[in-house]
């Protein structure tokens, strides 16, 4: 059976003030009228029923996901011990799901991104689910064709097409690359063969394991040593004592970018990883003067800003040009557009102050 897997661990330092250690990014309501978790469920729609999805986060965000998503059972949100990058957490749910269901597939995504055609995203699922019922070794990816040259992305760099899929276009994967500097990100979208990398996989349970046990046998030993107590009395201290004792790494370090039998589908539905408040600009339609506005604004002579404000509250702007606003009850962010990715300082910046209270 078709298991979904969101990886909600995440803290979105990028999206600070809004986002906090409590409530990160993965459960703001950036985009719509639900938050980020909860649109990634809805998309799911009828292809994976709430018995067979999974959420793996943070443990200290379990009470929260469950009060957002309360049609899902409370067992089926995983709390991790503690922050180990994506391939224990890969690997954690795994060894959950081929418990359950010994034959089971997994289609692992993250909690945080926008995709907008839900019946879309769902075809695209089935498609990768088919392929891997054709050969169970195979592992299945999504590339996004590239709209500009990126440089805060991943690329999947294709191979030669194969033939199943119907009328998706679907090819072995050549390499995966790392974000790019802007000449090599140009270079990639002129040569037409690169994708972007979604970061939403196709396994089964079992492949991915075996995967893991091959290219990253330090964390699967302690993987498997979890697996071995699911059920029984000491499964939460063994799970407590063996994935802090795991050194993270991601998984596309650990399994993707080594291992031969991977297949990317070109995907056919809008899709934004909403990685920072630039993002806004792309979900909500900038006004005449280019203003990405959410909240209540009052705009005299400003241009190409984001703006963000929190429910009840107004936010003024004079003759500001490229610059982020964004403000909450207890803390105001502003910067400039160009240094977005300076937002991630501020955590640190606060640590030091001591001022907790605002993380």
């Amino acid at each position: 059976m078709l298991h979904a897997v969101i990886m909600a661990g995440g803290s979105g330092t990028r999206f600070w003030p809004a986002s906090r250690t409590l409530r990160p990014k993965q459960l703001l309501t950036l985009h719509g009228k639900r938050s980020m978790i909860q649109s990634t469920i809805d998309r799911l729609g009828d292809l994976v029923p709430p018995s067979r999805q999974m959420i793996v986060t943070n443990k200290v965000l379990v009470d929260a996901i469950a009060e957002q998503l309360p049609a899902l059972p409370k067992q089926n949100i995983v709390g991790e011990p503690c922050k180990r990058d994506t391939a224990p957490c890969v690997g954690l749910a795994a060894a959950l799901v081929n418990h359950q269901d010994s034959d089971g597939i997994m289609a692992v995504m993250p909690s945080d991104h926008v995709i907008a055609s839900h019946e879309a995203f769902q075809n695209a699922l089935a498609i990768g689910e088919k392929l891997i019922k054709e050969d169970p070794t195979r592992i299945v990816t999504f590339g996004i064709p590239p709209e500009y040259p990126a440089e805060s992305f991943g690329y999947i760099e294709r191979g030669e097409p194969i033939g199943s899929g119907g009328d998706a276009n679907i090819y072995k994967v050549k390499q995966f690359r790392e974000k790019p500097d802007r000449a090599t990100a140009e270079a990639y979208v002129a040569s037409g063969s690169f994708y972007w990398n979604a970061g939403i996989f196709l396994w089964k349970a079992s492949t991915i394991l075996d995967a893991l046990q091959k290219n990253a046998p330090e964390i699967y030993k302690h993987i498997e040593a979890i697996a071995a107590r699911i059920g029984e009395a000491d499964y939460a201290e063994t799970l407590e004592r063996e994935f802090a004792a795991i050194k993270g790494k991601s998984i596309d370090y650990a399994v993707m970018e080594t291992y031969k039998n991977v297949v990317v589908i070109e995907a056919d539905f809008p899709w934004d990883d909403v990685g920072s408040w630039q993002a806004l600009s792309r979900l909500h339609e900038p006004d005449a003067l280019g203003n990405a506005v959410v909240g209540t604004h009052v705009n005299i002579d400003s241009k190409d800003c984001i703006v963000h404000a929190s429910e009840g509250h107004t936010i003024v702007t004079i003759d500001l040009d490229d610059m982020i606003v964004v403000q909450t009850a207890d803390a105001t962010l502003v910067a400039p557009k160009d240094a977005e990715e300076r937002v991630r300082e501020v955590v640190k910046a606060l640590q030091d102050r001591g001022l907790n209270e605002l993380l």
